[in-house]
């Protein structure tokens, strides 16, 4: 019978196989080398000159698409664009509905208290110097007054992802806990004057994981009247809008900002 190898020599000959296999696997997987030429440098220039060229091509493209749409006049419903873009329906205010009439008292109860108190001497909102710096003490109001009606809870509506977000449409999101049912709610100041402007006053930009609208739901919009005397102003009346029959426009811009006019910091 032939001897068996010494235990120490199969070892060694086990490693050198490994070692040969880890050669081989390293040269299948590694990245190819790219030889360096003046002649493949330049076909790499004008590969990179090509795809410019098309990405430039896609892009005028698309500019004339939106030309030729003529979004600045068209109209989208607003319960469409809601409904593209979250997945969820925008529900008609019904004021003989049970759930929406308990909204409906709750927030004209909370309106009356809160414009009164907000327009008193000493108001954190009179120490304001601007009507837009006024909207936050509005949110906060209307949230700290409806939370504490008995059978409703409202909170900062969470986006996507469940975090609660202060940003964007809509402000607040107000629960019938009796029924399940949701509001979103978007109080907004107007100054009595102007109630017909044609001013721009509402938007929504469609998002992804920041998106605030989760579930199908009533929209209201509560425009609150201030008389437009900075720091003495005086608040009311409102009026309570029903999002459900709302128009909406597009206004396609292209847009750059201070760091991209400037690129450099120095003056």
């Amino acid at each position: 019978m032939k001897p068996k190898p010494h235990p120490l020599v199969r070892a060694a000959a086990l490693l050198v196989l490994l070692g040969f296999a880890g050669v081989f696997i390293w040269n299948l997987t590694r990245p190819a080398k790219r030889p360096s030429s003046p002649r493949i440098e330049e076909l790499n220039s004008i590969a990179e000159a090509s795809a410019e060229i098309k990405a430039e091509r896609r892009d005028a493209a698309l500019v004339r698409q939106l030309i030729e749409e003529d979004l600045g006049e068209r109209r989208f419903r607003f319960p469409t664009v809601i409904h593209a873009s979250s997945g969820c329906h925008v529900l008609r205010l019904d004021p003989e509905r049970p759930s929406h009439k308990r909204i409906l008292d709750a927030l004209g109860e909370a309106l009356g208290k809160i414009t009164e108190e907000l327009a008193r001497p000493g108001s954190a909102a009179l120490e304001e110097r601007r009507i837009n710096e006024v909207s936050r003490h509005f949110e906060d109001a209307l949230k700290a007054e409806l939370d504490a009606v008995d059978g409703l809870a409202c909170t900062i509506p969470p986006n996507r992802d469940g975090e609660e977000q202060r940003s964007g449409y809509p402000d607040l999101q107000v629960t019938d806990e009796q029924s399940g049912e949701v509001f979103y709610l978007d109080p907004k100041l107007v100054e009595n004057t102007s109630w017909d402007s044609s001013f721009r006053s509402f938007y929504f930009e469609p998002k992804d994981r920041s998106l605030k609208i989760t579930k199908d739901a009533v929209h209201l919009l509560v425009g609150i009247g201030h008389n437009g005397e900075d720091g003495r102003w005086v608040f009311g009346p409102w009026k309570i809008v029903d999002l459900s029959s709302l128009a909406l426009r597009l206004k396609p811009e292209f847009q750059a900002s201070n760091r991209d006019l400037y690129p450099s910091a120095d003056p």
